[in-house]
């Protein structure tokens, strides 16, 4: 892995919301270390090193702690809902060549044919593929596809050695033709005429 993905964590051994409140205040972030059947591990991150390398889905970082490495993977990150800062982060030990599941994001690229549009129905995808080889997102490629095209979770295009553990026939992506704008006016004038017709039908 890329220097970029390195971090230093430092073993903690104070606990509660006092303890993690002063571990933000000084810019770091309180991370616990789970699996491979150990006991869970409470460290610290640096905060803004922290924060870059967790923008993308599913970050693998690599941490120093005390001297010895440890591969993890980011499997929840908390955050405060209204000031929107890293409280907390679950991480999951990991070991290069092994096989994790993970649920990947899928973007769309291209533009369909005519005047179709490409409407999302998953926005991520399940998979099992190498821990160090997660793609950081799954594109689907619409360019020239014609209204009625469907494409499912089996014509996505996966990571040399990945494996699909999304039912194969979900639906991603529908090419479908937009609706036919509503005319206002027409529509106003439209309701009006049922509404007289129904008055002189109760007045019969």
């Amino acid at each position: 892995m890329s220097d970029e993905n390195k971090l230093v964590a430092e073993v903690r051994d104070s606990f509660g919301k006092g303890a993690a409140r002063k571990i933000r205040a000084a810019d770091k972030i309180p991370a616990v270390i789970y699996g491979h059947g150990s006991e869970p591990r409470h460290v610290t991150l640096p905060g803004h090193e922290t924060m870059l390398m967790i923008r993308k889905a599913n970050a693998i970082l690599e941490l120093d702690i005390a001297g010895t490495t440890e591969l993890t993977l980011v499997k929840d990150v908390q955050r405060d809902p209204v000031r929107q800062i890293i409280e907390h982060i679950d991480l999951i030990m990991v070991r290069r060549g092994e096989k994790v599941t993970v649920d990947v994001p899928v973007h769309v690229e291209g533009e369909p044919f005519g005047n179709a549009i490409a409407e999302q129905d998953a926005n991520t995808v399940s998979i099992e593929v190498e821990a160090t080889n997660i793609p950081e997102r799954i594109v689907v490629d619409v360019e020239g596809k014609e209204a009625g095209t469907h494409i499912t979770a089996a014509d996505l295009e996966l990571p040399a050695g990945a494996a699909l553990l999304s039912d194969p026939e979900t639906l991603i992506v529908g090419i479908v033709t937009p609706a036919a704008p509503v005319d206002e006016e027409t529509e106003g004038a439209a309701e009006a005429a049922n509404a007289e017709a129904a008055q002189a039908s109760e007045g019969e």
